[in-house]
């Protein structure tokens, strides 16, 4: 019997549908991966100190530079595994996986060698608190060291998503967040190694999840799975994925240099502060999962539709996570600000006084959840922007909140003052999620008049959907 398929197209079906569906499941799996991050800190919090917990949260932003980054660059590669998807173009996705690899072992090589290179005068520049340097130090280092781990296991869920596949990457995805756990109190009770033992645990859970992503695709997906001459560098592939790639980890890596600045911000406050926002941007942190977990959606459901040329279907696409968003922006909103107070303990040792934390942490939390649903715009527009070839255009958003971020940041840094520093990320995402609808209804005009004067696509295209659909059902 001929095995289930695994892939999705999302050019048909009900959008709402569809989006409601893919994104729950994407929800699910980038909530487990929170718990890298949250397990750590909870551990080190309760099982080392306080300070020690500071320490992992200082390095938080860096954490995102430099995963961001990454992250950018391979799902810009997918986008033209899900067009040529979309387009019904079975060799073109196997030599977008293919090139998508060699480009991200560069990628990886290039990330840590510059990371590690640099870390200690980047954490100098952050004004990281003396009495934690040392341990956001040892920290951050381990974990660059697992860079080529974390882009590979990207990749590979990337190309799953791409054909419309969410469940297997979940699936991986929590096995490797139950072995983290493990490994955390393995590292940090048993052995003692505290910060540098929690990053340790990421790293090799991380590993974990590569392999069965690869053994998978080579197993149960026909439509991903490259035959020997489908190895073969492909320059138009490469031209196309850098052409998207380059844009978007620019368009993190911009993004991610706002947060380091506003982490200098709250630097300059004592460890206390330091500390609080730590516990409560992880808190936060697996709330707005849901805005990130739609930007992946919107890369698949775009990326597909826009090799169908369907920009009807796109429209639709778009205004349906919008509305999808509006309630769920509100309803996240209504739980951090409520139940914060209720799950800060978490973070710290029974003997430890949390009343001093709160009031940083809930001036923190609070301040960013009236505004949550202009974060999730910005993942929706960013990435439909990126998905219908303008990449580059998506780093205007970029720049945009990068710009708002360095204002607000560098007026706190002057006045001294912690409400200023902590209106950084609200700021930024007010202006940036305005942008993207402008420049996207601008983006939206201009392709529906470039199709409109083509002509129709031939009958090459019915002879792909049917090539790849038969791939798909065979073995």
């Amino acid at each position: 019997m001929a095995p289930k398929r695994t892939d999705t197209d999302m050019t048909k079906g009900s959008p709402m549908s569809i989006i409601l569906k893919f994104t729950m499941t994407l929800l699910l799996g980038n909530i487990a991966q929170q718990l890298y991050n949250i397990v750590d800190t909870i551990i080190v919090g309760r099982c080392v100190s306080p300070e020690a917990l500071g320490a992992v949260g200082s390095t938080g932003t860096i954490v995102f530079l430099i995963i961001g980054t990454s992250n950018g660059m391979v799902t810009g590669f997918s986008v033209v595994t899900s067009q040529r998807y979309g387009a019904m173009d079975s060799k073109g996705v196997k030599a977008s996986v293919t090139n998508g690899f060699y480009l991200s072992l560069a990628v990886s090589a290039f990330l840590t060698t510059v990371s590690l290179a640099f870390m200690k005068p980047l954490l100098t520049l952050m004004h990281t608190p003396v009495n934690i340097f040392d341990d956001a130090y040892a920290y951050i280092t381990t974990i660059c060291c697992g860079i080529f781990f974390t882009v590979m296991y990207n990749l590979c869920s990337s190309f799953m998503r791409a054909i419309g596949n969410s469940k297997m990457p979940l699936i991986f995805l929590l096995c490797s967040a139950a072995t983290n756990v493990v490994l955390d109190l393995v590292f940090i009770v048993r052995f003692g190694l505290g910060t540098r033992g929690a990053a340790l645990a990421t790293v090799i859970s991380q590993a974990l999840a590569v392999i069965p992503c690869i053994i998978y695709i080579y197993a149960k997906m026909p439509t991903l799975r490259p035959a020997k001459e489908d190895w073969k560098l492909n320059r138009s592939i490469i031209s196309q994925q850098l052409r998207l790639g380059i844009p978007m980890a620019i368009q993190y890596s911009i993004t991610a240099s706002g947060t380091v600045i506003m982490q200098s911000a709250f630097n300059t406050f004592d460890d206390v502060a330091v500390t609080a926002i730590t516990a409560a941007s992880k808190f936060q942190g697996i709330l707005t999962q849901g805005m990130f977990t739609v930007g992946q959606t919107m890369a698949a459901f775009v990326g597909q539709n826009f090799g169908a040329r369907n920009m009807k279907r796109i429209r639709k696409g778009v205004g349906s996570a919008v509305k999808i968003y509006i309630v769920y922006s509100i309803i996240s909103a209504a739980v951090a600000i409520l139940a914060l107070p209720h799950v800060l303990w978490i973070f710290f040792d029974t003997e430890v006084d949390v009343s001093v934390y709160l009031p940083w942490a809930t001036t923190y939390i609070t301040e960013c959840a009236v505004c949550y649903f202009f974060l999730s715009i910005i993942f929706i527009y960013r990435n439909t922007i990126q998905s219908v070839g303008y990449a580059g255009l998506a780093t205007v958003l970029g720049f945009v909140e990068l710009g708002a971020r360095m204002i607000t940041s560098f007026y706190s840094i002057y006045v001294h003052n912690y409400y200023i520093a902590v209106a950084s990320d609200p700021l930024a995402w007010i202006a940036a999620g305005v942008a993207g609808m402008m420049i996207t209804a601008v983006i939206f005009r201009k392709i529906e008049l470039r199709w409109a004067s083509e002509k129709e696509p031939s009958g090459e295209n019915k002879c792909k959907h049917a090539s790849i659909e038969a791939e798909s059902k065979a073995s």
